[in-house]
């Protein structure tokens, strides 16, 4: 019995799915999988093969035959598309006015079915699902192929938890006659790439839809179907969609980040690009199942073939008169070191290894001094840590450099408002060389991947100010990072200080106090230098604030480390001042 051209009648459906009596051309309609309002899906038996199928169609029958023709040719051009994360066609053909498509059933269960069985899966579970699909979206995507009608059924999970994607470009494309004819003779017009872009990336919405439906394990907006969501959101509609804090199972914050991303109010804010998307979450999740080769990993590698941080510009004026100070004090040498956060650095990387850590743990606490850092190396050590470092810039490109020196000299300001801050009796070169601590993090993501550092600063930066909202925000740094990296930028610091053999007391002076942390009065050493360089930092962060609002932050600023550490508003703008001493004021003349 062939379907009609009009929607399937509801009573239809509910008799199908009861007794598989109904037929559409030679197939034995077992049961419908899902009805959304651009496509179907249903399971079939084919007599002739005596092999069970997923078929899908169109919601709605072509208008006429030249347009069911276009949707055979868009569908069999998909079909030639080879990658494991892609579902192979079976059979595509045309059952009256309805073009179809099917698949093998041996391919597995639709992720929907799967609930029904495992209603709740594990984070790391959904996230090894939901990458091995962008692997294959993105591969379409490549061929300038969308989906379209992205939905749980379209997800396919084998026994072996490999996931196919089903059903690319049965939902149709909405295309004039022209680009019709265009597409025909193999024309691409530039507003058809321009609705491929934006169908790619309406792609990615939905599997941020499909993963807070997973879970929550309950419907967005409780509308099942994925695209009328779509719909309802913004701009399109007026829906904020949100993984809500009260579900059955936590979910880790890393993770909430990504999916809300994925469905950010903004558009601009959103994943472009299914390779993005998936290096997040694929990041977030070897960090979580301790795999190895998330963000993290990756970044120790580098570390290997490039460093940590090329030499600043002038490293062969510094090299040449490090070679006439046989005889200078090591108060010199250091002045001169600290003048180059790679330098100081590789230095603090030297002197905190295994080896030199047990030539001298008599001597016991952590190495934060430069000047004793130098007298251990001795000057030959310090030739040898300079000889190691890249020259500037590095693997950059020249405006990536720009902003890795940007950020360097925003870091270095930061430490020397930390000496600023001190209190007395505290080395200044320790609380400067933990401000910079604070900030190995960000510099590492800076240098190694610079595309990330990009992408995270435009999440940070707040949309334009509407009548509905006047006082947009951006994300938080973390938030972004998640979103990015699928970590967070402290957490790839603490990696890296970790890797060098950092004392355990350095591991947690260089954690920067969170901006919700409260700051407690400590008699603690160790605690007290944290706050110092936090607040150090947290001023060099406000000094990017327009004007109006960096008064009220020095306040607020006051406010919350006051007390701990005894300071006013008062000695946070004269730590502002230029003429603040210290380490880093003496400049090399050479250069």
């Amino acid at each position: 019995m062939p379907l009609t051209p009009d929607p399937l009648p509801d009573a239809f459906e509910r008799d199908a799915v009861r007794a598989p009596l109904r037929n559409f051309g030679r197939f034995e309609l077992r049961a419908l999988l899902r009805k959304c309002d651009r496509s179907m899906s249903w399971l079939v038996f084919d007599p002739r093969t005596s092999q069970e199928l997923l078929l899908m169609l169109p919601r709605v029958a072509p208008a006429d035959q030249q347009a069911a023709d276009h949707w055979l040719r868009q569908v069999k051009l998909t079909a030639r598309l080879n990658h494991p994360n892609l579902a192979h066609a079976v059979e595509i053909d045309q059952q009256g006015q309805w073009p179809f498509v099917t698949f093998d059933r041996a391919l597995g269960e639709t992720l929907e079915e799967r609930l029904s069985r495992q209603p709740m899966p594990q984070a790391t579970d959904l996230a090894h699902w939901i990458c091995q699909a962008l692997e294959g979206l993105a591969f379409a995507h490549d061929a300038g192929v969308s989906h379209r009608s992205l939905q749980l059924s379209s997800l396919l999970i084998d026994e072996a938890d490999q996931v196919r994607v089903a059903g690319f470009e049965v939902a149709p494309e909405l295309i004039t006659t022209t680009e019709r004819n265009d597409a025909a003779i193999g024309g691409v017009s530039s507003d058809r790439r321009r609705r491929q872009r934006e169908d790619a990336e309406a792609d990615l919405v939905a599997i941020g839809i499909i993963m807070q439906h997973v879970l929550t394990g309950q419907a967005v907006l409780d509308e099942p179907d994925v695209q009328l969501v779509i719909e309802r959101m913004y701009p399109q509609g007026r829906e904020l969609v949100r993984l809500p804090f009260a579900i059955p199972q936590p979910v880790p914050e890393a993770l909430r980040a990504i999916v809300n991303r994925c469905t950010d109010r903004q558009p601009r804010q959103r994943y472009h690009s299914a390779r993005t998307l998936h290096r997040a979450l694929e990041g977030w999740r070897t960090d979580a199942t301790s795999e190895g080769g998330g963000p993290i990993a990756l970044l120790l590698e580098r570390l290997s073939r490039y460093g940590h941080l090329p030499a600043s510009p002038g490293m062969a004026q510094r090299t040449t008169r490090l070679t006439r100070m046989e005889r200078g004090h090591t108060s010199e040498v250091s002045q001169l070191v600290l003048q180059d956060m790679a330098m100081s650095f590789e230095l603090l990387r030297n002197v905190n290894s295994v080896t030199v850590r047990g030539m001298t743990a008599s001597s016991g606490g952590p190495l934060l001094n430069m000047q004793r850092a130098v007298a251990m190396l001795g000057l030959d050590g310090v030739k040898r840590a300079a000889s190691a470092l890249r020259a500037w810039p590095g693997p950059l490109s020249e405006p990536h450099a720009q902003a890795l020196m940007s950020s360097m000299q925003r870091v270095q300001r930061a430490g020397k408002i930390a000496q600023a801050l001190r209190p007395a009796g505290y080395d200044d070169e320790v609380i400067y060389l933990i401000a910079l601590l604070q900030n190995l993090g960000r510099l590492l993501v800076q240098y190694h991947f610079p595309d990330d550092a990009e992408q995270i600063h435009a999440l940070m930066q707040p949309a334009r100010a509407t009548p509905e909202t006047p006082d947009p925000k951006g994300m938080t740094e973390t938030a972004a990072a998640y979103a990015v990296l699928g970590t967070d930028i402290a957490s790839m610091g603490a990696a890296v200080a970790r890797h060098w053999g950092l004392h355990e007391d350095v591991l947690h002076m260089i954690r920067r106090l969170s901006p919700e942390a409260p700051v407690h009065t400590s008699g603690n050493d160790a605690d007290t230098l944290r706050a110092t360089a936090s607040l150090a930092n947290d001023i060099v962060d406000a000094l990017a604030l327009p004007p109006a609002k960096l008064g009220a932050e020095l306040e607020h600023l006051s406010k919350r480390y006051g007390r701990a550490l005894g300071l006013s508003l008062k000695e946070l703008h004269e730590a502002l001042d230029p003429k603040a001493t210290g380490p880093m004021e003496k400049t090399n003349r050479d250069e």
